[in-house]
């Protein structure tokens, strides 16, 4: 072998994990110093635990609230959208539902204007509707399925 061509060797280099001497080895090191050994680690152990190396579980974690809580704000959105959208629908004049002209006409002549209006009427007082002249549960019942139907389809375009 040549002279001073090969690393010194330690055949008693320590081995330190957390402050404190573990074992010895032979190396070209005098101590060596670790984070994980077989006496803590969590394999060997039967320990379940998250080694966190650098804060990726905390980044992990950042990130993990951030979709949350976007999901959240995204959610809120969408019910704020969906009531503005519902308002804007009850504000809609009466012939955007496409009710038959009589029916139409009996309503208009009793101040029920806008789609709000008739939906009122429909949910609170149906009574005061059916007394109406020329408006009876048939077009009562055609007033409701064609309120639904529009509702659905207007709210299903926003």
């Amino acid at each position: 072998m040549k002279k001073d061509i090969h690393p010194k060797w330690y055949p008693n280099a320590k081995v330190i994990c957390n402050g404190e001497v573990v074992m010895e080895v032979g190396s070209t090191s005098p101590e060596l110093r670790v984070d994980v050994w077989s006496g803590n680690h969590p394999f060997y152990t039967g320990e379940q635990r998250i080694i966190d190396s650098g804060g990726q579980v905390e980044r992990f974690m950042n990130r993990l609230n951030s979709y949350t809580k976007a999901q959240d704000d995204a959610s809120k959105r969408k019910t704020k959208n969906l009531a503005k959208a519902e308002q804007r629908f009850l504000k809609q004049q009466l012939a955007a539902l496409d009710l038959d002209d009589a029916v139409a006409q009996v309503l208009l002549n009793n101040s029920i204007v806008t789609v709000g209006d008739l939906a009122t009427q429909i949910d609170k007082k149906p009574d005061r509707l059916l007394a109406l002249e020329g408006f009876d549960e048939k077009a009562l019942d055609k007033a409701k399925a064609t309120l639904e139907k529009a509702k659905t389809d207007y709210l299903a375009r926003v």
